[in-house]
């Protein structure tokens, strides 16, 4: 029989692993750029500062330098020319990236330190040089002794004497501030601003701040002078994004990968029927069997059922075919086995000592190596002496085994019954009532359904009602739900019954409710524990 839908959508469900893959992997792709973004700024922007600091820090100590060697010169600001030429050349030419060195006495330039004596304006070497700042820094596209190339005059004003001072013309190195800004590919560059010019890494002219490109990363202010820095680059590169996409696609694909082969394992029936014995979620409950000569019940049949904790109650048939289908059935049964001798030492004190207990037992099981030594433990975990096991086997085993009958002979030494279930349904003909030994023939539910009816059927269900009395055989009616159904069974000779109409599969603690009539047995009903295990479906 074919796994029902309960079955198939908890087992078989690429549909929804697949979406549940691809969900999962989505999310964590979103996640990953997400966090990968945030690390990766928060780097850059780590790094920009250590690159803005150690500018910073560059550019003061040049300055202060500078500073240190031009501020003794204030004093020579009163003398003679001809007497600090000498020294006034010798610091210029010993103080690196000093182009000349200028005294200036009344906002005039009367030494120099390239040329000697002379007699400018400051104004006409640096027209935006303002004299009366302590300390000013300009930007110039050329200097009158070196035209056409950029440089940066610094005033420093004598502190007592105002229209004094120095001025110093220096040459434009942008070469530290490359190597500065090499140390990071995301920087652009960097500009130095002085009022409303500015020299750049990218262009050896002095331009307009007007020209500088738009939001500079970062503006930083030179403590002590009047310049800035422009810092120009990328938070996060596209490169850099391209990177995170590419990588989150890898661990993307990763976790789909991932999620799928462990969703696949988990949502496996195969998997989940060994979980489901692992955590207790099969139970056996016990189904009467009437003797139709006493209305009485005779035996009991054993019937798995399995509840799981999402599914709810699953189909024993969708089960059961599953469990043959992956062989699982040998571990099934011997579970069922382990349930049925914990259930025993209650259904000892319950059910009248001789009462049969039927199991249905699958060919798969029969013809497993183990099967007589799971035999063997299950029978020494059952009390002793009260009950009368049948085991229940299909047609199936006795057309596909060749050693059929050794078997059964076998287990008739073991003072167990055999009932063959579901007669008629299979591939085998009615000679094999007569080629095997037999203690019981059950009639399969569907010949009982179709009693009232005129079908195929009807002259097959006479046929072996006739040859199971001619060999004497004991019959067994499953499925008989209607009082119609029982009377025309019974007046053709069945000798038992079973079904719904007596009443359903019920549990132990149920069990003792139902046999409260009658007297069971033992007082030496013992203790059981054990662990073996399936098989059958409802009736």
């Amino acid at each position: 029989m074919p796994l029902s839908t309960t079955v198939r959508r908890h087992a078989l469900q690429p549909h929804r692993v697949v979406f549940l893959s691809a969900g999962i992997s989505f999310l964590s792709f979103l996640l990953f750029i997400v966090i990968s973004v945030a690390v990766t700024c928060h780097q850059r922007a780590e790094a920009h500062n250590q690159l803005i600091g150690q500018t910073r820090s560059y550019v003061i100590r040049v300055m202060d330098e500078l500073k240190q060697i031009l501020l003794p010169l204030q004093a020579e600001t009163f003398d003679h020319c001809d007497r600090v030429r000498d020294d006034l050349a010798e610091q210029a030419a010993s103080t690196p990236n000093i182009r000349y060195i200028l005294l200036v006495n009344n906002n005039a330039a009367f030494c120099s330190s390239a040329s000697g004596p002379m007699n400018n304006e400051i104004h006409q070497i640096s027209p935006f040089t303002n004299d009366n700042k302590a300390v000013d820094i300009r930007l110039v596209s050329g200097a009158p002794m070196l035209r056409g190339k950029p440089a940066m005059v610094l005033w420093l004003r004598n502190p007592t004497t105002p229209g004094n001072g120095v001025l110093a013309t220096l040459n434009l190195n942008m070469t530290p501030y490359l190597l500065l800004a090499s140390q990071q590919r995301e920087n652009t560059g960097m500009a130095i601003v002085t009022g409303d010019t500015a020299i750049t890494t990218w262009n050896e002219q002095v331009i307009n701040t007007d020209a500088l490109p738009p939001n500079p990363l970062r503006r930083i202010a030179i403590p002590g002078y009047p310049m800035m820095l422009y810092f120009y680059g990328e938070i996060l590169p596209e490169r850099d994004l391209h990177i995170i996409i590419m990588a989150g696609l890898l661990v993307a694909v990763l976790v789909a990968s991932i999620c799928y082969v462990l969703f696949r394992l988990r949502l496996r029936p195969g998997k989940e029927i060994m979980q489901g014995i692992r955590r207790g979620e099969f139970h056996v409950e016990y189904q009467p069997i009437i003797a139709t000569g006493s209305d009485t019940a005779y035996g009991l049949e054993a019937l798995m059922r399995w509840v799981h904790p999402t599914e709810g109650r699953v189909p024993a048939d969708a089960f059961i075919s599953y469990a043959e289908g992956q062989n699982l059935i040998v571990p099934l049964t011997r579970h069922l086995f382990a349930l049925i001798a914990r259930d025993a030492h209650q259904l000892c004190k319950v059910v009248p000592v001789g009462t049969k207990l039927g199991i249905n037992l699958s060919p798969s099981h029969l013809t497993n190596p183990d099967f007589r030594k799971d035999v063997r433990q299950w029978l020494a975990m059952m009390p002793v002496d009260h009950f009368e096991y049948v085991f229940e086997i299909t047609e199936r085993t006795m057309v596909s085994e060749s050693n059929a009958d050794e078997m059964f002979d076998w287990i008739h030494q073991q003072n167990i019954k055999i009932a063959i279930d579901d007669f008629g349904t299979g591939h085998s003909a009615l000679l094999y009532l007569e080629k095997f030994h037999f203690d019981y023939l059950k009639i399969d539910r569907g010949f009982v359904q179709s009693i009232g009816m005129k079908t195929v059927t009807s002259p097959v269900l006479d046929t072996v009602l006739t040859l199971a009395r001619e060999l004497k055989l004991k019959t067994v009616a499953e499925g008989v739900e209607t009082n119609a159904q029982a009377q025309w069974l019974i007046n053709r000779g069945v000798t038992h019954l079973q079904g719904y109409f007596y009443s359903r599969p019920l549990g132990v603690q149920q069990l003792a409710k139902y046999f409260s009539g009658s007297q069971p047995a033992s007082e030496d009903c013992a203790d059981i524990s054990g662990s073996i295990a399936p098989v059958k479906t409802g009736k």
